[in-house]
């Protein structure tokens, strides 16, 4: 939509107009002019009124006289005609200008000559109609997500202070006993921990500008390591991983960036997966030198309109706080982020109870290309 040259057609065809009537004032003015040599010739059988000698009389002194003073008015007119109106066309833009600086619902109307500038304009009104709504949209859903977690943060810290006022106001506890609280303290300290966390990714997804810091990485030993970080995660909710790496896949990235999005995915999948069901972690090199890696669990078909969203600042697919598995909204969104900060693409399809994310990293020559053609 950056294509200007269709203000050109048109100063070209207002000169254009500004020619042709100048000529057509010019053509009837010699038309005129000799209409009244003619008209002069055959004057005698007018000679009996006084009026119209002496008019023929002036007419026959003053003819070329007569015939540049309206060329002279013409070529004024003609020219004011012509200067006003593109002066019209500014006033139209600076009202169209105005209208675009605060978006409403009125379309921006414009001269039938200036139908594509109006085109343009629209596009650009109707893209800020769309950024306006999105982004009250986004803070309404962060400020609903800041609401959600400071009411969740009471629920853990209470659980917390009086788990441990129980520990110390009941020194003779039975040893058991005392275990299962402090459990139970630990639990929720964890929970409020995650919580805390979230508030903080809430903050710097706003705040903060990413930058990559790339270093040679082996992508399979990286998705190894963070599998079996998520160990205990697994056997908690009955889940097992299963690993289709290659014995090495060397890529030039920012690993601590990458290693965030690896974990989000692979969290993303512990959570929303059936119990007793594998999640299947894939690594490739293709072969321009991209590297293409999936993450797929099984479990409940998440439905297309939420699918279109799922990597929306704050969306989150199951809209209820769930204590356990309620998060700020932001892993996915921040996962996308990573991945084209890295010049890459990240996509999710599921269907029949299956879920796969899909991440491909460009090829390293097509990271230089577009670190050149950027700078």
């Amino acid at each position: 939509m950056n294509d200007y040259s269709y203000t050109r057609p048109l100063s070209r065809r207002l000169l254009g107009q500004y020619a042709l009537s100048l000529f057509g004032c010019l053509g009837v003015l010699c038309f005129l002019l000799l209409a009244s040599v003619f008209f002069f010739s055959t004057f005698s059988f007018w000679q009996n009124s006084v009026i119209l000698t002496y008019l023929v009389y002036f007419g026959r002194e003053y003819t070329l006289l007569l015939f540049l003073l309206g060329l002279a008015t013409s070529w004024i007119a003609c020219t004011v005609h012509f200067i006003r109106k593109p002066l019209d066309y500014l006033d139209e833009m600076v009202e169209a200008a105005e209208q675009l600086s605060r978006p409403g619902e009125e379309p921006i109307l414009l001269s039938p000559e200036l139908s594509i500038l109006e085109e343009h304009l629209n596009w650009a009104h109707s893209q800020a109609l769309r950024d306006q709504r999105a982004a009250r949209e986004a803070e309404q859903r962060k400020n609903d997500l800041v609401v959600y977690l400071a009411h969740d943060l009471k629920t853990p810290l209470t659980s917390v202070i009086g788990y441990l006022t129980l520990l110390r106001d009941e020194p003779d506890l039975p040893p058991d006993l005392r275990a299962r609280y402090t459990g139970v303290a630990l639990d929720k300290a964890e929970r409020l921990e995650d919580l805390i966390n979230e508030f903080f990714d809430v903050t710097r997804f706003n705040l903060t500008h990413m930058e990559l810091e790339r270093r040679p990485c082996d992508l399979s030993r990286m998705l190894q390591q963070v599998a079996s970080e998520f160990a205990p995660l697994l056997e908690e909710r009955g889940l097992t991983a299963a690993l289709d790496l290659p014995e090495a896949l060397s890529y030039p990235c920012d690993p601590d960036k990458l290693a965030r999005v690896f974990d989000n995915l692979l969290r993303n999948a512990c959570h929303y997966a059936q119990e007793g069901t594998a999640v299947d972690i894939a690594a490739r090199a293709e072969e321009d030198g991209a590297a293409l890696l999936t993450f797929t669990n099984r479990g409940v078909t998440i439905p297309p309109d939420k699918l279109g969203r799922i990597f929306e600042q704050f969306f989150r697919l199951d809209s209820s706080r769930a204590t356990h598995t309620g998060g700020a909204g932001l892993g996915l969104a921040i996962a996308k982020e990573i991945v084209e900060l890295h010049g890459g693409s990240i996509a999710a399809r599921s269907e029949e109870g299956v879920t796969t994310f899909t991440v491909r990293l460009p090829a390293p020559q097509e990271i230089h290309k577009n670190f050149e053609g950027n700078s």
